[in-house]
């Protein structure tokens, strides 16, 4: 898999495809004509934070690692099981690194789908990620009045090109939560009790090629911290939108992918760490 670097960068603007319900079916009719030449799918989520949080001692410094994968995957269950998916952003790159410019001179596209299916004023969520997102210029309002149905996407994504496909290629960022709305939402059931059922399942989903750029990280000297820092220590810059946003943020997460691929691995090392989720450190 050899990826473009930036040391060719495309300098057509970024389009963001804001997808409703109105326009659901027609462009995931666009996504389906593309993924055959643009089999590189990064991918991000937004949603309403985490309402359940590990025992923390106060007395002792909190350790990430410390905890076991199970116990992450416990957590994250409880969460992803309880909330509800606000937007997914898509970005679609062939191996060159380029975006589709869907015929039109000039420009290159990405995608963010908003749901309906999280209601402010009904569900639960985390204060301080709601007020992030509003700060973002996410309309709660209009997600509830127009937007996409996560059922209907689910059932256009399973036929899209995206999913069950052994031609592509995922790339995320610290990306287990994204991963289990993605499978709640496909399978329309709360998630697996076990961490290996719900990883069987996102292989069965997403196949073999699944990057989560913050467990490569690991094998990096000096990247740490989330994706705006890694860009900023890569010199990545944001080419549209906002963070915490997740169109925006699959283009960075993309962006990124690439100039680590370029930077701290020879030739096709990075294909090594597949398949392996960032605080559910067991192989897919």
């Amino acid at each position: 898999m050899g990826v473009l670097g930036e040391d060719n960068p495309n300098p057509n603007p970024v389009v963001i495809r804001e997808v409703w319900a109105s326009n659901l079916e027609s462009e995931f009719q666009l996504i389906r004509e593309l993924i055959d030449r643009y089999p590189f799918i990064s991918m991000d989520t937004e949603f309403p934070g985490v309402i359940f949080r590990p025992h923390v001692d106060p007395g002792k410094p909190y350790n990430h690692r410390s905890r076991r994968p199970s116990d992450h995957y416990r957590l994250l269950k409880s969460n992803v099981d309880a909330l509800n998916l606000i937007q997914v952003g898509l970005t679609l790159s062939d191996a060159a690194g380029n975006l589709p410019d869907l015929g039109a001179a000039g420009n290159r596209f990405i995608w963010e789908f908003n749901f309906r299916d999280f209601d402010v004023a009904r569900d639960a969520y985390a204060p301080d990620s709601i007020a992030l997102l509003r700060r973002q210029g996410i309309d709660f309002d209009r997600n509830a009045a127009e937007g996409v149905d996560s059922t209907r996407f689910a059932e256009l994504m399973m036929s899209s090109g995206l999913v069950c496909n052994d031609s592509v290629s995922w790339v995320t960022f610290h990306s287990a939560y994204d991963f289990g709305y993605l499978v709640k939402i496909l399978t329309r059931r709360n998630l697996p009790t076990r961490l290996e059922e719900f990883l069987r399942v996102v292989k069965v989903f997403f196949g073999d090629k699944v990057y989560d750029v913050k467990h490569m990280m690991r094998f990096c000297d000096t990247l740490y911290g989330g994706l705006d820092r890694v860009a900023r220590t890569l010199n990545v810059d944001r080419a549209v939108g906002k963070c915490h946003q997740a169109g925006s943020d699959s283009l960075l997460t993309w962006h990124a992918f690439q100039k680590i691929v370029d930077l701290y691995f020879v030739k096709d090392e990075h294909q090594k760490h597949a398949g392996v989720l960032y605080g559910l450190e067991v192989l897919c």
